[in-house]
């Protein structure tokens, strides 16, 4: 799996068939241990309904192809999560909600 954060999006009016009803989006690699952008982009079909700034896990491959709304269909890659917030040895490097203040 990559996590990546979602940073755009992708507009095709002629498309395969299979593809048609997908969102896609601009996939940003991200790194885990930091929580800073990488270098790499991905594009990826929407598979549960994410979208502006999202930090999503991805799938690539035959992976990407074993959802219910991406099976049997030419995608090679597929957002399978919404995260909500990434720890790495013991420290929290990304959190989609700030904590509630007292």
């Amino acid at each position: 799996m990559i996590i990546g954060k979602i940073v755009g999006t992708v507009v095709s009016t002629q498309k395969d068939e299979g593809l048609r009803g997908f969102k896609l989006l601009v996939v940003r690699s991200l790194d885990a241990g930091t929580g800073k952008l990488g270098s790499s982009y991905i594009i990826a079909c929407d598979a549960i309904g994410a979208g502006g700034d999202d930090v999503v896990l991805v799938v690539a491959g035959s992976s990407a192809r074993m959802t219910a709304q991406t099976q049997n269909k030419p995608v090679d890659s597929a957002i399978v999560a919404i995260v909500d917030h990434v720890e790495v040895e013991g420290k929290l490097t990304y959190q989609k909600f700030a904590p509630a203040r007292a």
